[in-house]
């Protein structure tokens, strides 16, 4: 097996002092925001500009990251066919385990049922609250998908942030310097030292975590209160422990025949999936992702290809809504659905589901857009859940962050590309080296 290039620093054997650690100051911060949310929920609301501030600013650098990450990491392949390899094994991958989710989550909430007994008269609605989000279902599709990877131009992908442009772009970049030669290694030192400044720049950033995740609780529970969400409170739970269950049924054996542990995975995460759980998006995390999963072992080249392309594909938690969601609409609607109705729903959600990319609220637009080609549940009904998908956010997100980093290491495993033994001695520790993070 050849080991990743990456030097393996000591792991540190003296920890900071508690108050210092990021999670314990986003916990606090968290149960601070509950607190007002709970107590002020007018005041909690108004802090909701902190916490998209703080999204803001991480967004801002995504795109430079994955940029330079992979065109720096193809550069340094030098082989093309690796680099079709890689992509051809993780779209694979990501297919099977995006399908085990569609099946859990829908035979899940036909266990439970727990829009049975609502009896909702879909003309009663108000559909209008729902509009500007079904005015997009005609962008998602497999198609509009393929051909809005595109860019309309070379900086415009980056302007607008679309994390499957910017991987386009960093694809054909890093081809080109790989034909280039000798020729274009001052072009790679250039966006290695690139590299190094944008993660300079995320550290700062995240620095500001504990007040963003401050502002997202406070504004969740400030808004939307639990106790009026009570009607829909086994909904929720029963999303929650769905998502659990297969993180622990799918990632756990998978994580096992690896050789790795997933909770001490989740571990060594801990900090980056109670940021996805406060500010309910995991894109505040991906350069974190980036950096952590080199630090665990997996060499940088497949880092920087696998964990974009399955923040597009590789959607767990998301598919464990979609399918979810659409069931209990039809329970709530009475709204009969055969196992051939379901069957063309997993279908279309296989999809839909990949449709998502770079849309905004894109796990509720998709939500719509498969209730639209379904034909089946009234799409007006997406208004039922419209209040409590935040909620269902905050599970979502860490299941998909989990999701793609276990995919990560599966696939560096896959190519003989993961240093073993580096992996467990940082699972083991619990931490990142020095400078892995």
């Amino acid at each position: 097996m050849t080991t990743t290039s990456i030097t393996s620093p000591k792991i540190r054997t003296s920890r900071r002092a508690w108050w210092k650690e990021l999670w314990v100051q986003v916990m606090i911060a968290m149960a601070l925001g509950i607190a007002l949310g709970a107590v002020r929920p007018d005041l909690g609301t108004q802090m909701q500009p902190l916490g998209d501030a703080f999204i803001k600013a991480i967004r801002m650098l995504i795109a430079p990251i994955i940029f330079c990450t992979v065109v720096n990491g193809i550069a340094h392949m030098a082989d093309m066919a690796k680099v079709g390899r890689v992509a051809v094994k993780a779209l694979v991958y990501f297919e099977v385990i995006t399908t085990f989710a569609l099946v859990i989550g829908l035979t899940a909430v036909n266990v439970w049922q727990p829009g049975a007994g609502m009896n909702v008269d879909v003309s009663s609605i108000n559909a209008s609250v729902v509009e500007p989000y079904v005015k997009q279902t005609a962008a998602v599709g497999f198609v509009p998908f393929l051909i809005n990877i595109i860019p309309q131009t070379f900086v415009g992908a980056f302007a607008e942030g679309n994390i499957l442009q910017v991987l386009f772009l960093s694809v054909m970049c890093g081809f080109a310097l790989i034909w280039l030669g000798e020729r274009a290694k001052p072009m790679t030192d250039v966006i290695d030292v690139g590299a190094k400044m944008i993660f300079g720049m995320v550290k700062i950033v995240m620095w500001a975590a504990p007040l963003g995740a401050f502002g997202a609780i406070a504004f969740t529970v400030g808004k939307f209160g639990l106790g009026s969400l009570s009607s829909l409170g086994k909904l929720i739970g029963g999303f929650y422990v769905t998502c659990v269950i297969f993180i622990a049924v799918v990632l756990g054996p998978i994580s096992a025949l690896c050789g790795f542990s997933l909770w001490k995975l989740i571990r060594y995460l801990w900090e980056e999936l109670l940021v996805c759980i406060a500010t309910t998006s995991s894109e505040t995390v991906l350069p974190r992702m980036l950096s952590k999963l080199e630090a665990l072992g997996c060499e940088r080249s497949i880092v920087g290809l696998v964990i974009p392309t399955g923040y597009s594909f590789n959607l767990d938690g998301t598919c464990l809504y979609l399918a979810t969601a659409a069931v209990f609409l039809a329970q709530a609607t009475n709204t009969h659905l055969d196992i051939s109705h379901q069957v063309g729903l997993l279908l279309i959600l296989l999809v839909t589901s990949k449709g998502a990319a770079g849309i905004a609220g894109a796990a509720f637009v998709v939500l719509a857009a498969t209730l639209a080609a379904g034909g089946t549940i009234p799409v007006a009904s997406v208004a039922l859940v419209l209040g409590v998908h935040r909620l269902m956010s905050q599970a979502l997100t860490p299941t998909n962050l989990v999701g793609n980093a276990v995919a990560t290491i599966v696939i560096a495993k896959w190519e003989n590309a993961l240093d073993a033994a580096r992996m467990r001695l940082v699972l083991d520790a619990g931490e990142a080296p020095d400078g892995g993070a």
